[in-house]
């Protein structure tokens, strides 16, 4: 993949605290509506929010985004750290993009993919410490610091997703459809988080503007080149 193209500071002056200042709040949304989550709602627990389309469905999953998994408790754990690392690399990443002053739009992008990826992060580290589990067949909300301990130790903790979407729904595909055809038909099934959002909303904008991340402006050819030359009746202009 090609280098974001560097652009005066006149146009991508984009500091590091501005930048801090979107990670922030993008944690800060994220974290705030997963303790609200957590704290109000038992696992498996749903409520309408604009007609039947958009709703609070409160799903646990052991870390990757919009719900997948990974390899079990052995996973679990290698997937946090994996998470771990690519988080150090990237605030590296990001202050070099900064610092050399890649495009304004492209810097964001990332800091959207970073923040994250650090949101949900930290739901894999600390959550199963901090928090009981809520079991959805006795309907019980989950605690916060409970007296006996969290539900899991350091690094398995289960990520909190709300987000559902089932605008289709109750419908099948068409027998004529291949190796789906009669299977039930849901759009849009994956239940995520704020973090979840942040990471592909950043990384649709970085594929949809790639052409002005990471092509340099043409210059004008018919750009007047000034000189120091000393121009009189002698000289001669081809």
């Amino acid at each position: 993949m090609p280098k974001p193209y560097l652009c005066p500071p006149k146009i991508t002056e984009l500091k590091a605290r501005q930048i801090i200042l979107i990670i922030l709040g993008i944690i800060f949304a994220d974290q705030a509506l997963k303790f609200y989550i957590k704290l109000s709602y038992f696992q498996g627990e749903e409520h309408l929010i604009m007609g039947q389309w958009f709703r609070l469905h409160f799903v646990e999953n052991e870390g990757m985004a919009w719900g997948w998994k990974f390899g079990g408790g052995f996973g679990k754990i290698a997937l946090t750290l994996f998470r771990l690392v690519a988080v150090i690399w990237g605030s590296f990443l990001l202050r070099d993009f900064i610092r050399k002053q890649y495009h304004k739009g492209f810097i964001i992008c990332a800091a959207m993919i970073y923040a994250g990826a650090l949101g949900n992060l930290i739901d894999s580290m600390f959550y199963g410490m901090i928090f009981e589990q809520s079991n959805p067949f006795n309907q019980n909300v989950a605690r916060f610091l409970p007296p006996g301990g969290g539900y899991a130790s350091f690094l398995h903790g289960k990520v909190v997703d709300m987000f559902y979407f089932p605008i289709v729904r109750n419908t099948h595909f068409p027998a004529w459809v291949p190796f789906w055809g009669g299977d039930e038909l849901e759009f849009f099934r994956p239940v995520f988080n704020i973090a979840d959002a942040a990471i592909s909303t950043g990384v649709m904008i970085i594929l949809a503007f790639q052409n002005r991340f990471f092509n340099k402006p043409e210059t004008n050819q018919n750009e007047t080149v000034e000189t120091r030359s000393i121009v009189d009746d002698n000289t001669q202009i081809n």
